[in-house]
Parts: structure tokens; sequence; C-alpha cells
């Protein structure tokens, strides 16, 4: 397979003709490498994952960048972040947009170097695994089950690996790896136990003391823990929304893999039968949805915007797309058959904020799409249609 055009690849040029250093930051795999390469090819690249690379950056961060006088690609830059501060002093000194391509993947040991040093001078952009439209370009489509399974990871099409032996070389190489790095972890086998429970608990409330609990550890480990998952951009939170309709609403997140791969892995769901049968189907289906929604904001340089809403009498609607004044409420089904069934939330959100709503969405397995009063009804792989109708709102 041909290297994927990218979608945030508009965004990232242009960044670097704003900035004096563009930071590209996302998970493991997710193809940072290979994109900065393509858009910048006569940049020098180092990667300080190379132990002579970072031992001379460490034992003489001066000499080390006075080699790029031309600027260069620095991958991987969390494991020498001490360099932040001496690209602050050449970049000052250069005065030239584009000089830096950095690229990162854990936030925790990169946003407070980034802010204390290189505030106002670096743009920051996150890439994550392929979009639904992105892997179209080059890849025959697959079933929605064989997405599920697959996840958006650009190696396992690039190489056409099976994404069981994917999944696995990714938890064993990269995960335990860095997180081993980031916690001070006694017992490894309790984090794995960890990773999995999280995995049963995609698309739904995230209760730290039923972790907790089931663990036999402390609330703060479960949070820090979780802290470090999303750091590496494993998983992602999603915020409820919070405003004052008049009702008791939930204050708790949901949890979501940027990867349906991996947290279908982390299942031990293997084949496409035992997604068929699996009981959290539907929720690894809406967290497919919700990540090209994260993604489609990522791409575009934009923050999240993405909420859900639930109150006190378990009236939800899965995912709330906020544009100013404007909420557009999201139902996610995994039925390839509509019903009018799915059009209850939006209702519901309807008759409390009338005029916050101008339209409502349905985002099922179907092909047939269409509008049924305020509700627009799109195939899951629609995402650029989805887009543009947002963009209206």
């Amino acid at each position: 397979m041909q290297i994927l055009d990218r979608e945030i690849a508009t965004e990232l040029t242009d960044m670097a003709k704003h900035y004096p250093i563009v930071t590209l930051l996302g998970p493991r795999q997710s193809g940072k490498t290979t994109l900065v390469k393509k858009h910048f090819p006569e940049k020098a690249y180092v990667s300080l994952e190379n132990l002579d690379e970072r031992d001379f950056a460490q034992s003489d961060p001066r000499g080390f960048l006075n080699r790029f006088p031309n600027g260069a690609i620095l991958d991987e830059i969390q494991r020498e972040p001490t360099l932040l501060s001496y690209l602050q002093e050449i970049v000052d000194k250069a005065d030239i947009n584009g000089l830096f391509i950095l690229t990162g993947s854990h936030q925790l040991e990169l946003h407070a170097s980034i802010t204390q040093s290189l505030a106002g001078r670096t743009a920051m952009l996150k890439l994550l695994p392929l979009t639904l439209a992105e892997l179209s370009q080059h890849a025959p489509p697959l079933s929605l089950d064989e997405y599920l399974l697959h996840g958006m990871y650009p190696r396992i099409y690039k190489n056409n690996l099976n994404p069981t032996k994917f999944y696995r070389d990714y938890v064993q190489t990269y995960i335990e790896r860095d997180v081993r790095k980031m916690i001070n972890l006694k017992d490894l086998g309790l984090f794995q136990k960890f990773l999995k429970l999280c995995a049963g608990r995609t698309g739904q409330i995230f209760n730290r003391q039923n972790l907790s609990n089931e663990l036999g550890i402390s609330n703060n480990t479960v949070s820090h823990w979780l802290s470090v998952l999303e750091a590496s951009f494993l998983v992602f939170t999603l915020p409820p929304y919070f405003e004052n309709f008049g009702k008791r609403l939930i204050k708790s997140p949901k949890l979501y893999f940027t990867d349906v791969g991996l947290a279908t892995y982390l299942l031990d769901i293997y084949t496409a039968e035992q997604l068929t049968r699996d009981p959290l189907r539907g929720q690894l289906v809406e967290n497919l949805v919700i990540s090209e929604f994260l993604k489609n904001q990522f791409n575009r340089g934009l923050e999240s915007g993405l909420y859900f809403y639930r109150d006190s009498n378990q009236n939800e609607v899965d995912l709330l797309f906020k544009s100013g004044h404007n909420l557009i409420p999201i139902e996610i089904k995994s039925s390839t058959t509509f019903n009018r069934d799915f059009l209850k939330g939006l209702k519901y959100f309807h008759s409390i904020a009338p005029d916050r709503m101008p339209f409502g969405m349905v985002i099922y397995a179907g092909e047939q799409e269409q509008k049924i009063d305020y509700t627009h009804i799109f195939n899951y792989k629609s995402m650029k249609k989805i887009s543009a109708l947002l963009a209206t709102a």
C-alpha cells in the first residue's frame, strides 16, 4: 500500500508557515514519522529512540542541534525534552517559520516542557490512527465487524498484518514498555488486568471506585493509571455536557479507546464470528464512530468539542457536538435497519433545548440515508457528509 494521504496534512503544512516549530503528537504507530517525512522531505531526520543520538543530545545539546542549521525533524522528542529550551534560543535567533518539526508519543512528558520553553513558538497538532475515509483511498472496503477487529493503525493495512498478532505485539512492546517508564509498576499483570477491564467499560460511565474495588488498588492509582493511558493517546474520556436544563445530570465521563481494534483485542475477541455474538459489539461500534468524530476535529487543528448527555432519569444522547451556541445531538446505532425508536433520545433533547438544536443525527450501519423532520440519518462511513453538515451549525 502506498503512503496514505492524511487529512491533517493541510493543517500541518499551514502551521509550518506560521510557527517556527510544529509539534505533532499522537500514539505510537499512528503514522507521525511517515507523515512528517513526506511533507518535509528536505529536512534532516533524527529519531531520539536511537541511543547514539540520544546520548549525543544529553551530553552536548548545543552540539547536537548545531548540526541542523536548516532545521530538522526530531522524532519522539519526549525522550529528550531538555532539547526544548535550546530550541527556543535557536528559533528566536533564526526567526524562520517551519524550522523544526517535532513528534511525540506522550503528552505528560511534553506539555509542561513545551509550555515552559516553547509557548507561542510552536503549533501543536494531534494525529490519531487512520480515519475510515483515509483508509478507503487505498484499501478495499471492509465490513463493519472487520473494521472493529482490524482497527485503524496504518501498519496493519500497509503490511497486511493479522490484527490479533499486531495488537498482541503492540501491547507487549509499546504499551508495557512505555508504561513502565511512566509508572512505578510492581505488578505488570495487575496493569494488564486494568487494561482489559477498561476495554470492558468501553462506552460506559467510568466509575473509579468500581475499578478500585475490582483490582484492589486505590482510587488515586486508578486515576493515575487512566491519566497515563490518556497521555499515551490510548484512551480518551468523553465529558458529560453540563448546563442547567432543569435536570440532575450525570457528572462522570465515558471511556473510549482511541483505536477500536485495541479495545476489541483486549476483550479477547479475535474473529468476526465472536464479535457478532459479543454483548459489547454495540459499544465497540459507538467507540468507532466517536473516535471518527475526534479524529475529524484533530485533523482540522481543533479541540474535541465533543460531549454526551445523560440525566438522572436515564434520558441520554450518545454524542453532543458543540458549535458556538448550538448543540447537535447524535445517536449511534450498530443496526443495519433504521428504526424510529432511534429518534427517542433526539426528540427528548429537542424538548429541553429546542432553541439550541438546529438538527440532530442518527449514525447507523445501514446504507439508506435520509432526513426525517429535523434529523439526518447517515451511514457510519459518511464522515465527509457529516462534517459538511456540522460546518453549517
